[in-house]
């Protein structure tokens, strides 16, 4: 298996741990541990490999008994080609391997064994696992239970409400939640953010050679000020070339810090086969590094934080863009790890038209989900999308309860368009009813 993901969302950890059901567990870190990288060369014999690292590292290693961790892995293009190897000639043989910049690696192969490798991709946690490690197990169970036919009690609610406003800023890389359970301090969360953009900055040298660092760093800055926007190439700055900037953004995209909401014309199944690259937002992996990313583009931070955390949900409105991408982030990470999905959204582009979609969902056909910061807003851009697009079903993703409403619709024959309402702490509801 190939576990993929970007850098600091917990893939090491998360074998470590499934390595403590096994027999015995074995650990290479090519970065850690270069020496390694000459037992894959030459030959990709199986047998002759397992042979030399069971020697080098003292430790017996034996099918369906043992688990073989090569970890960085991208460090080492040999071990990656003999993964294929692995699957074929020792198949009871559990192995998995990882990188943070393993996409960079596999796009530079001409092969790594399609079809014999089963590739899981990793991300951030979730809100139900945020929960999870908060000790909230009993709200996340009747959250799961909940829907738009059985709300939550008010109670329950509004604690869930008031935790995702947490989630918000701490976001949901595994250091930074550990250090919210075991403190309760934001700014000590605050400090691991900042540590891990640091890391991220530190890997830019490493993406390739024709991609200045200086304009991954400023790329990377301004997604996170465009978040939920159609991304403008010119607000980057610095005097780049569009196309430089493109490749930046390529480069993001590809290490999974940055994930692309592109536009789809949305008139049926599958949503890609009417998208169109020239419009897409950009979402930042994690809300908590999102802000903190904010303040080091001199946007104030600290007032922001301070409105999540304090101001009437009405007044969250404003706060539309941080509450849309963790929607985004959500729909994302709920589907199936064994793919790389795609997130989709809907803009018309008729002249003087302001009518958007957030996000355009594949279930049950074609399915529109609105976001909205707090419990009020506007839903003219829906009604237009159902109305073009003959549907009679969406969902409103906001801090409201869960609940249904109806609106006939006199503009096209008092259609009924009917709207389900979940709450933004509950989207995991909504992909895995």
């Amino acid at each position: 298996m190939l576990l993929r993901g970007a850098r600091q969302v917990g893939k090491s950890t998360a074998v470590r741990h499934l390595g403590e059901s096994f027999d015995s567990f074995v650990e290479i870190n090519f970065e850690k541990q270069p020496e390694y990288k000459m037992v894959f060369k030459g030959n990709l014999v199986v047998s002759r490999i397992i042979s030399e690292i069971s020697a080098m590292c003292a430790i017996s290693i034996t099918p369906g008994k043992t688990l073989l961790f090569l970890d960085e892995i991208q460090e080492c293009q040999e071990a990656i080609m003999s993964l294929r190897f692995f699957r074929e000639d020792m198949p009871d043989l559990h192995v998995i391997a990882a990188g943070s910049l393993l996409e960079f690696a596999l796009a530079e192969l001409p092969t790594f064994g399609v079809g014999r490798i089963h590739s899981m991709y990793m991300y951030a946690m979730t809100f139900d696992e945020y929960l999870e490690a908060n000790g909230e197990t009993l709200l996340l169970e009747h959250k799961r239970k909940a829907s738009p036919d059985h709300p939550l009690a008010e109670a329950l609610h509004n604690k869930l409400t008031a935790l995702i406003r947490s989630y918000f800023l701490v976001g949901g890389m595994p250091e930074a939640v550990g250090k919210w359970v075991e403190t309760h301090d934001y700014l000590q969360c605050q400090e691991v953010q900042d540590d891990i953009i640091s890391g991220y900055e530190d890997d830019f040298p490493k993406y390739r050679k024709r991609v200045d660092p200086v304009l991954l760093r400023l790329t990377m800055r301004s997604a996170a000020v465009q978040a939920t926007k159609k991304f403008a190439y010119s607000e980057v700055g610095g005097g780049y070339r569009t196309e430089d900037v493109k490749k930046a953004l390529e480069m993001l995209l590809l290490a999974g810090i940055c994930t692309q909401v592109v536009r789809t014309d949305a008139n049926g199944l599958p949503l890609g086969s009417e998208s169109d690259l020239s419009y897409r937002k950009i979402l930042i992996l994690d809300p908590g590094i999102m802000l903190r990313l904010l303040n080091l583009s001199s946007v104030d931070v600290s007032k922001i934080a301070s409105e999540i955390l304090t101001e009437n949900l009405t007044d969250l409105v404003n706060k539309g863009p941080l509450a849309e991408m963790v929607a985004g982030l959500e729909l994302l990470r709920y589907k199936t790890p064994n793919l790389r999905h795609e997130l989709y959204y809907w803009v018309r582009l008729a002249k003087n038209s302001q009518a958007e979609i957030d996000y355009v969902e594949a279930k049950d056909g074609v399915l529109p989900v609105e976001v909205k910061a707090g419990v009020k807003g506007g839903m003219k851009s829906l009604w237009i999308f159902m109305r073009e697009k003959g549907l009679t079903s969406a969902v409103r993703c906001s801090l409201e309860n869960f609940s249904r409403f109806e609106y006939v619709d006199r503009d096209a024959s008092d259609a009924i368009r009917k709207v389900a309402i979940y709450p933004l702490y509950a989207i995991s509801n909504l992909i895995e009813p």
